[in-house]
């Protein structure tokens, strides 16, 4: 396995993540680092994204719309607002039983699962009415 360097470029994405707590799309992340170095490309930042994510140290949220990512990096949920797009943390504990009773009934060897929950933020079902 190929060693991947700590670049000052994925110093740059990693600080952008740490320094949010919305769960950020790539582009956000770009912009931010953009910020602090003209000269990074977005393909740069989306690399780095992958790479820190593949090792760990950042969680790739898959939702609707545009992947997110986060720092929280232990098992947890989400909720996706279908009005703004917003990503959040499900204040919910991770329930392993669920990967034992699927791997029971199906013969899969379950690592985990993630779970979106969807529906309108707060904010939206204000505005709503």
């Amino acid at each position: 396995m190929k060693i991947k360097r700590n670049t000052r470029q994925r110093r740059l994405v990693l600080d952008s993540v740490r320094g949010r707590t919305d769960h950020p799309s790539a582009d956000e992340i770009y912009l931010d680092v953009r910020e602090k170095d003209a000269r990074i490309s977005r393909a740069t930042v989306y690399r780095n994204l992958n790479v820190l994510a593949e090792e760990g140290e950042i969680l790739h949220v898959k939702v609707p719309a545009a992947d997110r990512y986060d720092l929280r990096t232990e098992r947890h949920y989400h909720l996706f607002c279908v009005g703004c797009g917003s990503v959040s943390d499900a204040p919910l504990g991770y329930k392993s039983d669920y990967d034992t009773l699927a791997a029971a009934q199906t013969g899969f060897k379950i690592e985990r699962h993630r779970m979106i929950f969807e529906g309108l933020c707060p904010k939206c079902r204000q505005n709503a009415k």
